[in-house]
């Protein structure tokens, strides 16, 4: 062990890396995950007054103009997930999160001013368009420029700043009368986070050594690093990889290898259990499920309280997935999704029955219930399915595999959201909700029958479970072993120098 930790320290210096820039750069890109949650959340509070005209003009919607008003965003996410993948390997990182703060900026201004529905309809296909873009884009940036000390604690920082984001739009859109008014303010935080990418952002240096760039990239990898310490060997193990995921390019050809092929199956059925379980659907109609059970409880309030104990229960899973493991979290998760959609159900049932009764004895259950459901949500079926594509597909399997995953998220979640009041207004508020709670019960066995626990497991026994080749010839277990341990360079570093020995060994 002290021939091995003499060897780590000889090659990286004996300093540790900074941490304040990581962590300023990360919460400034993490601003940009902060206005996408806003144009989750805005739908809840603007729903209403546009339906109600709270602006006194010509313009109002219809229940179902509304229905493509709140589902119509999931479109653009679909484009603009796969899009984002492209994009942010043509042109970088930064200058992708520049082109998407004029296509936020575009969209706002299309429903502050909008004139017609048509106006409101392109405003929010261009907010998913930016959508999709930035699910792709932030989340690859803070993982490439972070060190592996925190790069767990920095990848958290996304999804926590997306559901505070929706917490935002809650709590404005109750002191708001007007929803122009409201995407105002929605506004701001992209125009702050505009400012924050030209002050403190700088280009991966992944992308940088991709466009050939190398000292470029080591003059911006000691910017994260800190000037004490020595980025030589992370540097080179970046350039190796990148030469190797060149060579090895995935094509979606490659998927139908079963290897490949039943995490993909995996992903994509857990990708559409997370929609069909409602959340975005009760998400952005929040302020109407409230007005709709007629319990007499501020609808704003009780919108703001979910959207806080979402907030909160997205603190408590970054704790708890290294912890219980994402096979139990996600059945945990399914499980009380479905009783709490149940209780919401029994509620609607007894207002169509009684709706006197109803009030008086169970007007408490819509609120508790959903704090249940949201909290439930957020603990699992919320950040796990990313951590799962993360952690099933290697490297250069993960961009084709991403693009199939999310375009079923995000379908899946147009369709949702856009039915949620028609199949109310056929089947009745119970009837919807006995339907997510029926797809909760239903996911709860595929987790327990199907999903693998990857707690603990590197990448490369997670492949192996699946059937991956493990012959060093094979593209994908050589890409595996490179990402190892977080694609440690330390690890890396070290796995090498123990090759370069065991070479000089007496045979």
């Amino acid at each position: 062990m002290e021939d091995q930790r003499s060897t780590t320290t000889q090659l990286t210096g004996s300093s540790t890396p900074a941490h304040l820039i990581q962590y300023i750069t990360a919460f400034s890109v993490a601003v940009g995950s902060f206005s996408f949650g806003t144009t989750l959340g805005y739908t809840s509070p603007a729903g209403p007054l546009l339906i109600s005209n709270s602006t006194n003009g010509s313009l109002h919607l219809t229940s179902v103009e509304h229905s493509f008003f709140s589902s119509i965003l999931n479109v653009g996410a679909l484009v603009g997930g796969p899009l984002g993948g492209l994009v942010i390997n043509a042109i970088g990182r930064r200058w992708t999160m520049l082109g998407t703060v004029v296509i936020l900026v575009a969209s706002w201004l299309l429903i502050i001013f909008g004139q017609n529905f048509a106006m409101l309809l392109c405003g929010r296909i261009l907010a998913g368009l930016y959508t999709g873009v930035t699910c792709v884009n932030i989340p690859n940036y803070i993982g490439e420029i972070s060190s592996p000390d925190i790069r767990g604690t920095l990848g958290t920082v996304f999804q926590l700043m997306v559901v505070t984001g929706i917490l935002f739009a809650y709590v404005v859109g109750d002191f708001m009368t007007s929803w122009r008014a409201l995407a105002a303010v929605c506004a701001i935080p992209v125009l702050i986070y505009s400012v924050l990418i030209v002050l403190f952002v700088k280009e991966s240096p992944n992308v940088l050594i991709a466009k050939g760039k190398l000292n470029e990239a080591r003059h911006v990898l000691q910017h994260f690093r800190g000037k004490h310490y020595d980025v030589e060997p992370e540097l080179e193990v970046l350039r190796q990889n990148q030469e190797e995921m060149s060579k090895n390019k995935t094509t979606l050809k490659d998927l139908k290898k079963s290897y490949i092929l039943k995490p993909l199956i995996i992903v994509v059925a857990i990708m559409f259990f997370q929609q069909t379980s409602g959340v975005n659907a009760v998400l952005f109609n929040l302020n109407e499920i409230f007005g709709s059970a007629g319990t007499g409880m501020d609808e704003g309030i009780n919108a703001m309280i979910v959207g806080l104990v979402q907030v909160l229960a997205t603190i408590v899973a970054t704790f708890l997935c290294d912890r219980l493991g994402r096979k139990l979290l996600l059945i945990l998760s399914s499980s009380a999704m479905c009783i709490s959609l149940v209780a919401l159900d029994v509620f609607f049932y007894e207002k169509d029955q009684d709706e006197q009764h109803a009030m008086d004895t169970l007007g408490w259950l819509p609120l508790v219930s959903l704090i249940v459901y949201i909290a439930a949500f957020s603990i699992g079926y919320g950040p796990i399915p990313w951590v799962l594509m993360g952690e099933l597909f290697t490297s250069n399997v993960k961009d084709a595999a991403g693009a199939v995953g999310i375009m079923v998220n995000w379908g899946t979640s147009f369709f949702v959201t856009l039915l949620f009041e028609p199949l109310q207004e056929i089947m009745g508020p119970f009837g919807v909700y006995w339907m997510f709670a029926g797809f909760c019960a239903v996911n709860c066995i595929f987790c327990i029958l199907v999903v693998p626990e990857t707690k603990g497991k590197t990448l490369e026994e997670i492949t192996a479970y699946f059937g991956a080749p493990t012959n060093s010839q094979d593209t994908t277990t050589t890409t595996t072993t490179k990402s190892n341990h977080y694609d440690n360079p330390v690890f890396t570093i070290e796995h090498k120098e123990e090759e370069k020995k065991s070479q000089k060994l007496p045979q």
